[in-house]
């Protein structure tokens, strides 16, 4: 458990005691994406000292919501991963980020991490309910950086990057934030290419759907 506790008899304060210390939450963004070496980890997380992000993993690994994996040979290398109860934070994440998305100045494109945009934008945005039974892969080409996200029947898992992509995104990353952030595929045409069929556009459209009932604390309106 972190290193104070709010000794309240509150479901949401129970689950700040487990996750609420500073970095908690973002080590459990980064280990979403999948295992992480502890390399990957603070490189993924800058600004976080080398003491406190060992702390922070010890905590998580006692309260059951990380567990440390050793690959097989050739690699043979020690990741952390979520635990099963671990990965029940993967909605928690994605509903903390579609709060933050409004919050977001206007990107910058020195100040957008492709990876962020994919699982924290983007990603934010998945509707299960609207996934029902589509089967979607696509491919993120941004900045130079790959990333994949699939969806299968519901639900938002690790691509299997060694199929073929249904849609393929490529472009900057500040551009596929403004998608996030409610600008339509159409109006970053410009910016964004986009190889696929119609069917998987339209797949992708329908999971992730722009954030147009979001209230936007600055005024800032997006593009139709």
């Amino acid at each position: 458990m972190g290193t104070k506790s709010y000794e309240q008899y509150c479901t949401i304060a129970t689950a700040l005691d487990l996750v609420g210390d500073r970095w908690s939450l973002l080590i459990l963004r980064e280990l979403s994406f999948g295992e992480q070496r502890f390399t990957d980890l603070k490189a993924g997380l800058p600004g976080v000292a080398t003491n406190l992000l060992t702390m922070r993993l010890r905590s998580l690994e006692e309260d059951g919501l990380v567990e440390q994996h050793e690959l097989p040979p050739p690699a043979a290398r020690t990741v952390y991963r979520l635990t099963k109860a671990g990965t029940r934070i993967r909605p928690v994440l994605r509903a903390v980020a579609q709060f933050g998305l409004p919050y977001l100045d206007p990107p910058a494109a020195a100040d957008v991490r492709p990876r962020m945009v994919v699982y924290g934008g983007v990603g934010a945005l998945f509707d299960p309910v609207s996934a029902l039974g589509v089967d979607l892969r696509v491919k993120f080409d941004l900045d130079g950086e790959e990333h994949w996200v699939e969806v299968r029947d519901g639900k938002l898992r690790r691509a299997d990057t060694s199929l073929p992509p249904d849609l393929t995104i490529t472009g900057p990353a500040a551009a596929l934030l403004e998608r996030a952030r409610g600008a339509s595929l159409d109006a970053l045409s410009d910016e964004l290419a986009i190889e696929g069929s119609q069917e998987a556009r339209q797949a992708f459209e329908r999971c992730f759907p722009r954030p147009a009932d979001l209230a936007w604390p600055h005024g800032d309106a997006r593009s139709p």
